[in-house]
């Protein structure tokens, strides 16, 4: 017979893939969102776009169209002063991330960003709203 304390484990290991796969569409649009930030950090419109869902390429139809909207409508995203991730929601093929942002000009920003699952699996940034706050209002 196994003890109390065995049978714990057991469950608690086979919990493991499913709690990982409940993180997993998290953990890929936090570093989504962290990845197209760098990317404005070093000027690099290429690799910002690439991240952007059909619907805002569609918006946007060059690079160069796309950050020049990212510099002027959102600042705080474009020159984080700090950023962290606060919480998030998966609805379906959809997450949201709240994003607690500390803009260029020292004031503390909300950022919103929805991210959608494609076709082929990945996920794509299709829209983020600023929110003057921290932390945001709930998602």
């Amino acid at each position: 017979m196994k003890s109390p304390a065995a049978v714990f484990l057991c469950v608690c290991l086979s919990l493991i893939p499913f709690a990982a796969r409940a993180e997993e569409p998290v953990d890929t649009a936090q570093g989504i969102i962290q990845s197209q930030i760098e990317a404005f950090l070093n000027d690099d419109a290429k690799t910002a776009y690439s991240f952007a869902s059909p619907t805002i390429r569609g918006k946007f139809q060059s690079e160069s169209a796309f950050f020049d909207m990212v510099k002027k409508g959102y600042a705080p995203v474009y020159r984080p002063g700090n950023f962290a991730f606060g919480r998030s929601k998966v609805e379906g093929d959809m997450v949201v991330q709240e994003v607690l942002i500390s803009g260029p000009d020292g004031k503390d920003w909300t950022a919103l960003y929805q991210l959608v699952k494609q076709p082929d699996g990945s996920y794509k940034i299709n829209g983020v709203h600023m929110v003057r706050a921290a932390p945001g209002p709930e998602i």
